[in-house]
């Protein structure tokens, strides 16, 4: 095999490694629909928390904008996936403050705009980096740190699911599109030779994993639980 043919072949499936994490995510964007049609449908944000959403506005920000060209090259598909997250994280914010009490809105509001201050920042001040390899760096370990901080926030759900013994805190999808998305990016950035999109996928997959693990057992045992007598006699 010609070198031209390797490198093809690489390239063919470090894309489709790309898109199958492009369509991965969108599992993920879209799992919280069913707890805005509650907070719609009741008028109230309730006890719901809007901190996730945006956390995970920042990430998205920052990741999309390390995969712009003018950061790293080559990864256009880590900046089409998280411009949809971006997107869609924004009208989950939006519709979270406008069905907030008062004082959650006005906070939540000022932490939105603090993200969109710091992205700022982070954009303009990148640009002043006339260096293309520590531009890269700089960006690069921001978009890792917040990837890993995304991905080890599942860690209360797992130390949840281990006390309780119940999954019913861990939907299944969630887990399941967390595991696809993460290892597909892992893929592609072990591909792309980019270890700033390997390492924080790597440890994406690793959680991905163990919450799926854990899902499979505590639901078997809830089965064989289920199986015994609702009575059991001793005599």
């Amino acid at each position: 095999m010609s070198l031209f043919a390797a490198y093809s072949i690489c390239k063919v499936a470090k894309d489709a490694a790309g898109v199958a994490g492009n369509i991965f995510a969108f599992g993920l964007f879209v799992s919280p629909i069913p707890t805005f049609r509650r907070i719609i449908r009741n008028g109230s944000t309730e006890m719901f928390s809007g901190l996730p959403y945006i956390y995970s506005l920042m990430n998205c920000l920052i990741c999309m904008w390390y995969g712009t060209p003018v950061i790293s090259p080559d990864n256009l598909l880590v900046t089409t996936v998280n411009s949809f997250g971006a997107v869609f994280q924004f009208v989950y914010i939006i519709l979270f403050v406008m069905y907030a009490e008062k004082a959650n809105k006005v906070r939540i509001f000022g932490l939105l705009l603090a993200v969109f201050g710091t992205f700022a920042i982070i954009l303009i001040g990148s640009l002043q980096i006339d260096d293309i390899i520590m531009r890269r760096l700089f960006v690069g370990f921001l978009s890792c740190a917040s990837l890993i901080s995304m991905f080890a926030s599942p860690l209360f759900i797992i130390k949840l699911v281990i006390q309780t013994k119940s999954v019913e805190f861990m939907p299944f999808c969630l887990s399941l599109s967390t595991f696809l998305m993460s290892t597909s990016f892992l893929l592609y950035g072990l591909l792309n030779d980019d270890v700033f999109i390997y390492v924080p996928n790597g440890i994406g997959t690793v959680l991905g994993m163990i919450q799926l693990i854990l899902y499979f057992y505590y639901q078997s045992k809830s089965r064989e639980d289920s199986r015994e007598p609702l009575i059991v006699s001793y005599a």
